[in-house]
């Protein structure tokens, strides 16, 4: 059987010049599959059958291994007697009607309410880094950007009186965000009195900028983000996105509608919007049990 997976290899190498990275992954896969076969007292390809194959995906699931993980070790095996099957090497293909586990979407991570006032309330206001800080974060929270697309706003693109700001998001695609009134306050306190001290004499057209009056990284963002999450005492794990995700909860569980949250996302699909509508059914189902007498 090892000599066969040798084989195999052989061929991906020289028919289908497959990476040393996929080699290796797929010699990875094989091996594991072939320790199973000789630890159950099989000794030929041929004796593996449909069954087999199931029993040894549901031990992967029982230790634990991800649905990706399982996966790709489905694809290895499929790969693997397709070429037997073409080399007429086993008679008929067991990987045939085998499908690959359903991949569950990953819930994004959303803060409370209350953590977000926690969090927003940590910049200090009295120096111009606290008070681009406290501009960021709450127009962050107040817009749903993208962290890439805030680091890409320019001054020219924030609009105070109308109290929008104008982004570019993935695929170029512009769209007008409304930013809210408190937002709109920290953002022209910011102006007035922060921004021109960090720029100094520079001519940056970047909204916000670093301690050297040039356009703010995303990781330095990010960095800022993740100290300020500290500061906060915040348990959850805080990533770019976060402040995006809660956005798009709170306003779907205060009554705001699919479509609308979908534009002010940007998302070109409405089909990854869909996500935050389990987790407002969950706080839904939560509210439920424990109001209802009966529930």
């Amino acid at each position: 059987m090892r000599e066969l997976v040798d084989e195999f290899l052989y061929y991906l190498v020289v028919e289908r010049g497959l990476a040393e990275n996929t080699l290796a992954s797929y010699n990875s896969d094989l091996q594991q599959f072939l320790h199973y076969l000789e630890n159950g007292g099989v000794k030929s390809l041929r004796e593996v059958n449909h069954g087999l194959l199931v029993a040894y995906l549901m031990k992967m699931q029982q230790e634990g291994r991800s649905p990706a993980t399982i996966s790709q070790h489905l694809a290895a095996l499929k790969s693997f007697y397709h070429f037997l099957l073409r080399e007429r090497l086993v008679e008929s293909d067991p990987t045939a009607n085998l499908e690959s586990p359903r991949q569950l979407k990953k819930l994004p991570q959303v803060l409370t309410v209350d953590e977000v006032e926690r969090l927003l309330n940590q910049p200090r206001p009295d120096t111009p880094a606290g008070l681009r800080d406290k501009a960021m974060l709450e127009l962050l929270y107040a817009t749903g950007l993208r962290v890439s697309e805030l680091v890409a706003l320019n001054v020219d693109q924030v609009n105070l009186e109308g109290e929008f700001v104008r982004c570019l998001g993935k695929g170029s695609r512009e769209r007008v965000v409304p930013m809210g009134q408190v937002a709109c306050f920290h953002v022209r306190t910011y102006l007035e009195n922060g921004r021109g001290k960090l720029i100094k004499k520079t001519a940056e057209p970047a909204l916000f900028v670093n301690q050297h009056g040039r356009r703010l990284s995303r990781q330095g963002c990010w960095k800022i983000l993740k100290g300020y999450a500290r500061a906060a005492n915040l348990k959850k794990e805080i990533t770019p996105h976060t402040l995006r995700h809660s956005f798009a909860t709170h306003l779907l569980e205060n009554g705001a509608d699919l479509r609308s949250v979908q534009e002010l996302l940007g998302h070109a699909d409405i089909g990854t919007t869909q996500i935050y509508t389990h987790l407002t059914r969950k706080k839904i189902r939560e509210v439920y049990d424990r109001t209802h007498p009966r529930a």
